[in-house]
């Protein structure tokens, strides 16, 4: 019951984007737009800059690239199996490859093991999101309507703000160079706002969803990776990396979180079968329900 309270949050924000959607009809792509390019470069400044660096973040840095590229090439090969098109495969990629760390991932981790827990967990969330944000970024736009080259897209994630964003955010934090409160209020205040933003376009991007445009086929494929695949991989990684069990914990919840919810940002900025992305998150999180009380089970909890 305590860990569907945690749980409940998440589904009341999707429930009202859902509902603004039906009744007010926003115009998604530009808020997504704007909780891309202007929110999360804040919550990537955020994050580097008050999480002092350890050599323990090194083995998570290692464990998220390790765990995105066998995900990523595991979902690319039963991509190709299943005859996926470009926007398709690029579309599982997304949904496969890249969990919910931040917005659902980090609470539970914060309810089931603690606050200690919980450092390690934004941790995680942090460079998630360096990956989702360089690697996704990538994958969105070749497989975008545009149909960009590697070269193009490369150009892509150079644009991005939230990459530049984390440098700032680290490099501030090496020096080390001190902001003013006033500056920090109003990063704290827009950075707080995108979370709850993203969560928001994923219930309008439902809402506009329709549904004969979904293959399911490549969805049930693409949650059996995500769910299934994603925690058996994490836990044979983990086996060979030299840190605490607490930590290992927190990394194996995390990499047992449903598809994470800036994909479907992802997705519609480049036109990359949003529909698809955005049900897959969907469904995901809805069978984490009732796989997340197992995992925590199977962790002593």
């Amino acid at each position: 019951m305590d860990l569907l309270l945690i749980v409940l949050p998440v589904f009341l924000i999707f429930f009202a984007g859902w509902l603004g959607q039906k009744l007010l009809g926003f115009d998604i792509k530009s808020i997504s737009k704007m909780a891309l390019y202007i929110m999360s470069p804040f919550l990537a400044f955020r994050t580097f800059y008050t999480n002092e660096v350890t050599m323990d973040y090194v083995y998570i840095f290692l464990f998220s690239c390790l765990l995105s590229l066998i995900l990523i090439g595991v979902t690319w090969i039963t991509g190709v199996a299943m005859r996926a098109d470009r926007p398709k495969l690029s579309a599982m990629i997304l949904g496969g490859a890249f969990m919910n760390s931040g917005n659902y991932g980090a609470p539970v981790v914060l309810f089931a093991l603690g606050a200690v827990a919980f450092d390690y967990a934004v941790i995680m969330m942090v460079f998630q999101s360096f990956l989702m944000n360089s690697i996704g970024i990538l994958v969105a736009s070749i497989g975008g309507k545009e149909n960009a080259s590697i070269r193009n897209a490369v150009m892509q994630v150079v644009k991005m703000p939230v990459i530049y964003g984390a440098v700032f955010g680290l490099v501030l934090q090496l020096l080390p160079i001190h902001l003013h409160e006033t500056i920090m209020n109003a990063v704290e205040l827009i950075a707080d706002a995108s979370i709850p933003t993203v969560m928001l376009v994923l219930g309008m991007q439902l809402a506009a969803m329709q549904r004969r445009r979904v293959a399911y086929r490549f969805v049930s494929a693409t949650v059996g990776i995500r769910m299934i695949l994603s925690p058996i991989v994490a836990l044979l990684l983990l086996y060979f990396l030299p840190i605490s069990d607490s930590i290992k914990a927190v990394l194996f919840i995390q990499a047992s979180m449903p598809a994470a919810a800036n994909t479907t940002l992802l997705a519609i900025q480049f036109d990359t079968e949003p529909d698809l992305v955005s049900f897959t998150t969907f469904i995901t999180t809805i069978v984490s329900l009732l796989t997340i009380p197992y995992v925590l089970f199977l962790i002593g909890v």
